[in-house]
């Protein structure tokens, strides 16, 4: 096998709905992070250049994984990589951002608590594949192409964890 053939290749029909539907809910997980990062970034001020970072960050994912469904994953090149094995995780994950947007409309989320937040996302199963993916070694040309576009959008439990103990802030 070439590192050109790496990628998910194309399958049957059902195989190909899975993998849309896959990508698709990994866009709305981006979305989302994108979405709860602007909201603390209102929320708490003298956060808000870390909180602003990390929002364009997971906008510019979404967009990454929007183009590569457009490019890719019409060939069959879609690095499978970036995305966990089952829809169930990130169904899930937006589930539940979706409910805490509800309840931060009733009652923010205190600053310890946003971050801590912030962190459980980080480290969930649709945001932790597309970290690793970023800082695997690529074993295909078109998760090469994510990695070269996504540049330095990553790390962001690291730098979570950084920011918190230079802040004050436990886990």
């Amino acid at each position: 096998m070439t590192i050109l053939e790496t990628s998910w290749v194309q399958g049957n029909d059902r195989e190909i709905e899975e993998l849309v539907r896959l990508v698709n809910e990994a866009i709305a997980l981006e979305l989302n992070a994108s979405r709860l990062y602007a909201l603390f970034q209102d929320l708490f001020p003298d956060d808000g250049e870390f909180w602003q970072a990390l929002s364009i960050e997971e906008e510019n994912h979404a967009n990454l994984l929007r183009n590569g469904r457009r490019l890719f994953l019409p060939e069959g090149r879609f690095p499978r990589e970036l995305l966990p094995e089952s829809l169930e995780p990130l169904v899930e994950k937006n589930r539940e951002l979706e409910s805490l947007f509800d309840r931060y409309e009733q009652t923010p989320p205190s600053r310890e608590e946003a971050f801590r937040t912030a962190l459980v996302l980080e480290e969930s199963a649709g945001e932790l594949h597309y970290q690793r993916a970023m800082e695997s070694r690529a074993p295909s040309w078109t998760l090469k192409v994510f990695q070269t576009l996504n540049n330095d959008d990553r790390d962001h439990a690291t730098r979570l964890r950084d920011y918190m103990a230079a802040e004050g802030i436990a886990e």
